[in-house]
């Protein structure tokens, strides 16, 4: 069986009874909870003078209509917007900010401190390191990493901005300190080493210009049409 705190407040329409919500925790009206966790106690809480999960967490702030499956881990002090999306197995460390209408695939890992803006769309087994910024209206396929540290490991991190707009292909990694510009699209398979430009396509290891993001909108439009 599950454990609710009686700190937190909820108003969700389901919460599964193997669910485990932490601290002052709050689930806005309409959400689904399945068996996850929520509140989770940040790293350093655990390692100093630890008593129950449900004592020292902050909890977390779900917002309404979210849906959260089953094996979701959700870190205290995580906000997450109304009508967001989360599939089986996730995790969702700590100060995360996820906006609203956000879909996260299966088995994606969105570390510390990471903002996600408005119907940002992740799929499934994404990694997304500490401090990463993801603008909104954001694709991101399968499979893709983000990295953050240059010359691992080491005490300087360097996190990837992603623009509004942009488009992340299957298996493509980002590395450390780079900003997809907006509207840009990155090929499946593509290492990004340098920062991309607004409105272009970079495909390649590395990755280079070879060609307008508006081309692959529209060869998109009319393959969705045929």
């Amino acid at each position: 069986m599950g454990y609710v705190s009686n700190k937190a407040k909820i108003l969700a329409k389901y919460v599964s009874p193997d669910a485990y919500i932490y601290g002052p925790s709050v689930i806005g009206a309409g959400s689904f909870i399945d068996a996850a966790v929520i509140g989770y106690p940040a790293r350093q809480k655990i390692l100093s003078g630890f008593k129950s999960p449900d004592e020292v967490s902050n909890g977390a702030r779900i917002g309404e209509e979210v849906i959260i499956r089953s094996g979701v881990v959700i870190y205290e002090d995580v906000e997450i917007g109304d009508r967001a999306e989360f599939g089986h197995g996730v995790l969702v460390r700590e100060l995360t900010r996820i906006g609203r209408g956000v879909r996260i695939g299966t088995s994606a890992i969105i570390e510390r401190d990471v903002k996600i803006g408005d119907r940002a769309w992740i799929q499934s087994m994404v990694y997304i390191p500490n401090g990463t910024v993801i603008e909104e209206d954001v694709f991101i396929g399968p499979n893709a990493v983000i990295t953050n540290d240059k010359y691992p490991p080491s005490k300087r991190l360097a996190p990837v901005v992603i623009r509004r707009g942009a488009v992340i292909g299957a298996n493509a990694t980002l590395i450390a300190g780079i900003e997809v510009g907006e509207g840009a699209v990155v090929a499946a398979g593509a290492v990004v080493t340098r920062d991309v430009p607004p409105g272009v396509v970079v495909a390649g290891v590395p990755a280079r210009v070879i060609g307008k993001a508006e081309e692959y909108m529209r060869k998109r439009a009319a393959y969705e049409q045929s």
